[in-house]
């Protein structure tokens, strides 16, 4: 592990066998970059990221991942955006994806195995989810895999909902001369959603366990029900794989969810999300998970390649 400079700020560089991995903990406890070297001098991206000119784009980059906390995606309060209906009844403001991502973080942890940090929780957080609590992000390196942790513990004298989550941005296609005709993605889920504009999930109909990267359908579509933990990203051309393992169960919490997304057919990268649950979690109570006073919960994700 080391320290180095990006754009007038101090982030970390591991360099583990032939991995190497960037992040910026103090900005959104951020993971920027993942990449893997091989023998012959080539090297494959596995996380995207793209080139910024002022460490002040690093919030909005389409690349790394997003921490997604408290709740994934839009919430809603009887159809108005960006609210949500806490506990006591009262309606709060929630930014999209929460506030997470935006924040800072204190670095509690740093490594040649990795980093955690800690939340700073800053006015907009205290007011949309005025809670008693500390939210930390623990990352995991190995050569061929990472592992990361988002872990709620609450010291309050009332439990607290939430339902977070990842917004992967993987680099797909990764193999030269290939598109995204040449990729396929394993999804073991028994239900398939989108998000309506008033913030119900509409069901979609006919969705296969198997699809190509390349069909328009499934971009920003909701994935739950998972009867497996493994999702995998598998290249035609030579069956090297992106696995992602959802949960530490081998038939994750039925509230889990993978959604996918990409911003173009020509962007490059695909996203392939885990969350807690599908959008506005709060109002459509799947996915939405209590951590009751004194406890701490824990949501794992680990993503390897081969």
């Amino acid at each position: 592990m080391e320290e180095i400079e990006y754009l007038g700020e101090t982030i970390y560089r591991w360099a583990v066998g032939a991995s190497t991995y960037l992040a910026a903990p103090r900005r959104g406890a951020r993971l920027m970059n993942w990449n893997l070297s091989y023998a012959d001098g080539t090297f494959r991206d596995i996380i995207h990221w793209p080139d910024i000119d002022s460490i002040d784009k690093l919030v909005k980059a389409r690349g790394g991942n997003p921490i997604l906390f408290p709740f994934s995606a839009r919430t809603y309060s009887k159809g108005e955006i960006q609210k949500w209906v806490a506990p006591s009844g009262k309606t709060l403001p929630m930014p999209m994806h929460g506030f997470a991502r935006q924040n800072a973080f204190e670095i509690t942890r740093v490594d040649k195995t990795g980093f955690a940090a800690k939340l700073v929780q800053d006015k907009v957080a205290k007011e949309a989810y005025p809670f008693d609590y500390d939210f930390e992000v623990i990352y995991r390196f190995q050569e061929k895999e990472f592992s990361v942790e988002l872990r709620l513990s609450n010291h309050g004298k009332e439990s607290i909902p939430w339902s977070a989550g990842h917004h992967f941005y993987f680099t797909i296609p990764w193999l030269d001369g290939t598109t995204r005709d040449d990729y396929s993605l394993r999804i073991p889920a028994k239900k398939a959603v989108r998000h309506a504009p008033n913030g119900s999930l509409d069901p979609v109909k006919g969705h296969k366990k198997t699809e190509s990267i390349a069909n328009p359908s499934i971009v920003d579509r909701i994935h739950y029900q998972l009867t497996d933990s493994l999702v995998e990203c598998i290249c035609k051309q030579d069956d090297s794989r992106l696995k992602i393992e959802i949960g530490t169960q081998a038939t994750p919490n039925p509230g889990y969810a993978l959604v996918t997304w990409t911003e173009s057919d020509k962007s490059p990268f695909f996203c392939i999300e885990p969350w807690m649950g599908p959008p506005n979690a709060p109002e459509n109570e799947i996915g939405l998970h209590q951590v009751g006073p004194g406890e701490t919960q824990a949501f794992s994700v680990t993503v390897s390649v081969e």
